[in-house]
């Protein structure tokens, strides 16, 4: 593995389909090594077993993980510093889920549930992983929030809250890790054809994979000059 390959060398989280398995391709694609996190198992064993197919079993590593618990993160942390030999040089938090409800039917469970994963989640995975990255002077740690985080949709608050805080979020590591050479970006897809996009109303107009190209623009091609934004991809 050369230092050039190292570059693309990636931890995604939600990797064991949609966007977070497009984009694991392309890192993959590129020449690095990479790390899939999700809370399924026996997803997450078929989306591993599907690259290793393609890619080769020494560049693909998973590891179960619930994101919004700070133990397993810790997990995530370990085996992927092993696997890569130190720090990944991307980061992509990408692991969200939605439930939809009215503010003044919405149990209390059901908002931090929301919150627990796609907010708290993506704190502690770019937590765990950024003293490594700062300390090999380089990285870029990307956010996948959506267009959900810049208005307001009926039923899903939680969801809304959720990617709009992503972004203050987003922003404060980007200007907090500046000196240390270690980008953060956020990326916004509109309505993507997945399985979160089901039941919300809204017909697909991207695939995963041009949303993963996005991404892999922000992780590995874009100036450092961007951090701290927020692309929009509408489709």
């Amino acid at each position: 593995m050369t230092n050039d390959q190292r570059v693309f060398d990636a931890v995604i989280t939600g990797a064991s389909r949609g966007i977070g398995l497009a984009f694991a391709r392309r890192a993959l694609v590129r020449g690095g090594r990479v790390v899939l996190c999700a809370r399924g198992e026996d997803e997450l064993s078929r989306a591993c077993a599907q690259l290793e197919g393609e890619f080769g079993r020494a560049r693909v590593h998973a590891v179960c993980c619930d994101v919004a618990d700070e133990d397993e993160v810790a997990i995530l942390q370990r085996e992927s510093e092993r696997f890569f030999d130190g720090a990944p040089f991307a980061v992509v938090n990408n692991a969200g889920i939605v439930e939809r409800s009215a503010v003044h039917e919405m149990p209390l469970s059901q908002w931090n549930r929301v919150l627990s994963v796609n907010l708290t989640g993506a704190f502690l995975v770019s937590k765990a992983f950024l003293s490594a990255m700062r300390a090999a002077g380089r990285g870029r740690v990307v956010f996948v929030s959506s267009i959900s985080g810049t208005l307001g949709t009926p039923r899903a608050s939680a969801y809304n809250a959720s990617k709009w805080a992503m972004i203050g979020l987003m922003k404060s590591l980007a200007e907090e890790s500046r000196e240390a050479n270690v980008q953060a970006m956020a990326v916004l897809p509109g309505s993507v054809d997945t399985q979160m996009l089901v039941g919300s109303g809204f017909a697909p107009q991207m695939s995963a994979d041009d949303v993963a190209k996005t991404i892999e623009f922000v992780a590995y091609d874009a100036p450092a000059a961007i951090t701290g934004s927020a692309i929009e991809v509408f489709g």
